[in-house]
Order: C-alpha cells, then structure tokens, then sequence
C-alpha cells in the first residue's frame, strides 16, 4: 500500500481568501456610504473659496465666508429634504426616470435660484425682523448665523428621519426665535409674520383648488370622452402651450424685470406668442406618440409623459425661486451688517449669494434626495401621469405666483393640498358627474362586465381616499410643530453664541 503524499496547500488558505474579500467588499460599501459626505464637504469648502474671491479685502471677510459655507450647508439641506415635491409625482407616476427626475430639477433648480430668487430672499432678509431695532451689526450678524444654523441642523434631522418638512417654516421661525433671543419680542415684524402664516394656509388652498380645476378640465375634454386618443391629440398640446405660456410671462417679468423694464403688456405679448409657438410645435409630436394606440385610459399616459415633464421643470424652477430664500435670505443679511457696519438700510441681493443658494438646493438633492423622492411618490396616491400633472402644475403655479409677490410659502404643503385636492374632486365627480354617468351607462351596454369592474374601481378609491384622510392630521401637526421647534432652537443656539461671542 502506498505512502499518502501530504498536502503542501495550506487548508485555511481559502477561508483567509473570502475574509480578506469580505473586508474589501466591507471597505468599498463604506467608502461609498463616506461619498455623499464627502462630496458635501468638498462643496462647502469650494463655497468659502468662492465667497472669499467676492470678499476679500472687504470689511468683515472671515465672518462672511463662514456665512456662506454654513448657507451652502442649509441649501443641501433644502435640496435633500424639500424638492423631493417637485418629482415625487412624476417618478411615482413611472413617467420618468429617477435620474432623469433628479437631473431636470438640479438644471431648473439652479435656473430658478438665479433668474427669479431675490424676491423672496428680501422678504427674509429684511421683513421679518423689524429695522432699527437690532443696531448692533454684531448682534444681527450672530443672530443670522444661528438662525441658519439651527434650521440646517432640523432640517438634516428630519432627511435622516426620512419625514419631509417645510424649510420654509424653518427658517422663518429659525429668524423669529434668534431675533428674540437678541432683542426681545419687539425685534419681530409681526404683521410680516402674520402675512406669511396666512399665505402658509392660503397657499395649500389655491394649490387644491387649482389641482381639481385641471382634473375636472382633462376628465371632462379627454378621459370620459367617445374617442379618448383623439381628444388628447386635441388638448394636451393646449396644456403644453398654457404651462409654456405661463412659464414665459413669469420670467419675463420676474427674470428679465431685474435686468430691463418689462411692462404687463409686453410680457402678456411674451405669453401668448410662447403659448401660441409651443402649442403648434407640439401638435405634431402628439399625434405621432397617439399613433396605433387604444382607445383606453392606459394609453393616455404615454400622452401625458411630456406635459408633466413640462410641469415637473416648471416646478424645479418655481421652487428655487421661492426655496433660495431660505438659504440666502439669511446670508444677505450678514453679509449687509458686515459689510456695512451697520443694518438699518435693505439688504440687496447679489448673484454670487444665489449662485451658492442654486447649486446648494441642487446638489443636495442629486446626494440625498431619493429616498425621500421614492417616499413622496409612493405616499402620494397611486398617481397615474394625468394625476400627477394636475398635482405637478398646481403646486408650479402658486408657487410662482406667491414668489411674484415676494411670500415665503411652502411647496411641500401647496403638494400636500394639491394631492387632496385631487382626491377630494374625485370623489366629488365620481358620485355627481353627469358626463360620467352616461359614459359608464354606454360602456356597461357595450359590455356587461364593464359595471363590476366600475364597482370595484369605486371602491377602490374610497380605500385609498380614506387613507389619505388618516395622513391629515399629521400634515396639520407638522405645519405646527416646525415653526415652534425651529424658533425654540434657534433661540436658544443664539443665546449661547451671544454668551461666546457678543
């Protein structure tokens, strides 16, 4: 019998070889779990330099671009949190991609920031604290810094919470509660302040009005219509044309009203002519998408896929226009009492201070803004495009409209109150409209089965309705919880940094 040759391999080689894999496969999902950080990290510094090439040699240097990194800080979180609105109803309704979502709002993110924020940016900057009665630079500048400070750190608490939350409110009461703590109750521009706060609930309102004014339009002139595909090769471009329409006369009044005069007449002579173009270059697109498809609901979203793009960068733009605020409103005011020496004249706005606001928003969302995206939209109740685009537009347009006016308001609730508002009407229109009556009478004729499937669709959105019912309360609660919270933070990060520092 042969002598059994050793075995020269050593045995534990193989375990030693899948440990050593397991720790690289471990060290590559930490280092891409270190990325995102990393990444903000690299944009707040590239911030500071940015804000020292602006103001270096200026009074107050230091102070300023400290400012600007903790604004960039703030607008990430805006971005990471609060722009999930604008594509949650589009990647939920599967009509567009989420990196195509994310990379639409970064683009018109940025746009909006730039062309249109100042506005809203002077409210915080200079409204809701009264003028003269914080004369210390100093004092407003501290006041400032922890009043972004404090809103950044809520808001960055609540993204890793997953909850999304106003920014708006944030920092409104983030300014409120440093202003008390450096002057007393009397700092407070309260009548500002009650503006605000009515806009606040105002603004939801208009948004559901708006929402089920659109549904009641698209179900009435398309869905319960003979020959669906024919109405939308009809309508839709209508739709297109108003939003493009709508989106130019905003501009020119808002965006190009800060570098020429734009009188009412010129920029509605700018809306109808865009509307106009935009409608007759889409009517060929339409009708080559409607081609070889049925005479059914399902075929109506791909029908709807480009308006809702449409409204989904019509929004991005209208929330960095109005969200920027939140951000930069706060750093105009420091950088005016550094610069100045003072804080008894308005704040202006400059371009680099949105630029930093634009590009904050937008990379916070591309860094962090999923997992909250894919919340939105799959809270928000099984949105089909035609759905979504109501939701979409509505919160667009009173958004745009209240940035016109210079109001603070809050998209994530104007969302909130579109998505009721589309709920609400169609459960109204379900049980009261005449021309869906008839079309499901004619349909039930055509084909019995067509009224068990109705039930059981009826029933199905009083399930759904109900449960976005149950979510009221809770929406109700964060709209008083936030501003409270943010003002109670702020307050107190402001007296220690008053005890430090002034």
């Amino acid at each position: 019998m042969g002598q059994t040759r050793p075995r020269l391999a050593k045995p534990t080689l193989d375990k030693d070889l899948e440990k050593l894999s397991s720790v690289e496969d471990a060290a590559r999902q930490t280092s891409r779990g270190l990325a995102a950080p990393g990444a903000a990290l690299l944009f707040i510094v590239l911030v500071a330099i940015f804000a020292a090439s602006y103001v270096t040699g200026h009074p107050g240097a230091v102070v300023v671009i400290a400012a600007s990194a903790l604004a960039a800080y703030m607008a990430m979180n805006i971005g990471a949190n609060d722009v999930t609105n604008n594509i949650g109803a589009a990647v939920g309704a599967r009509a567009m991609t989420m990196a195509f979502g994310l990379g639409l709002a970064a683009v018109f993110e940025i746009a909006g920031a730039v062309i249109a924020g100042g506005s809203v940016a002077g409210t915080i900057a200079n409204n809701i604290m009264r003028a003269g009665v914080i004369t210390d630079p100093n004092v407003m500048i501290w006041a400032m810094m922890a009043a972004l400070l404090s809103a950044a750190v809520l808001i960055n608490v609540a993204t890793w919470l997953g909850a999304p939350i106003s920014t708006t409110h944030s920092i409104v009461g983030s300014v409120m509660g440093a202003g008390i703590a450096a002057a007393g109750f009397s700092a407070i521009n309260w009548a500002t302040v009650g503006g605000i706060t009515a806009s606040w609930v105002l603004s939801p309102l208009l948004g559901a009005a708006i929402a089920a004014g659109l549904l009641f339009m698209i179900k009435e002139t398309i869905i319960y219509r003979e020959d669906k595909i024919a109405s939308a090769r009809t309508w839709v471009p209508i739709l297109i044309g108003l939003m493009a329409g709508a989106f130019a006369g905003y501009l020119s009044l808002v965006g190009l009203g800060q570098l020429i005069t734009v009188s009412k007449l010129t920029a509605t002579a700018i809306t109808l002519i865009t509307g106009l173009a935009v409608w007759r270059l889409v009517i060929p697109v339409i009708a080559r998408q409607s081609r070889g498809l049925e005479n059914r609901n399902q075929s109506l979203r791909k029908l709807f896929r480009i308006p809702l793009v449409f409204a989904a960068a019509l929004m991005s733009f209208a929330h960095g226009a109005n969200d920027v605020s939140n951000a930069i409103g706060p750093l105009a005011a420091i950088v005016a009492a550094a610069q100045r020496g003072g804080v008894s004249a308005p704040v202006g706005i400059p371009l680099w201070e949105l630029v930093i606001g634009g590009l904050g928003i937008s990379l916070g969302l591309l860094l962090y803004g999923p997992k909250l995206v894919r919340l939105v939209g799959a809270e928000i109740t099984k949105l089909n495009p035609m759905r979504a685009y109501c939701v979409s537009s509505s919160t667009a347009l009173t958004v745009i409209v209240a940035s016109w006016v210079g109001l603070p308001v809050s998209s994530t609730h104007i969302a909130v109150g579109a998505v009721f508002g589309v709920g609400f009407f169609r459960e109204w229109y379900t049980r009261h409209s005449r021309r869906r009556y008839e079309y499901m009478r004619v349909r039930a004729g055509k084909d019995p089965d067509v009224g068990q499937e109705h039930e059981h669709d009826e029933n199905e959105v009083k399930r759904r309705f109900l449960v976005r019912r149950s979510h009221f309360l809770s929406i109700i609660a964060a709209w008083m919880i936030t501003l409270p919270a943010s003002a109670a933070l702020a307050a107190l990060v402001a007296t220690v940094i008053f005890a430090l520092f002034v």
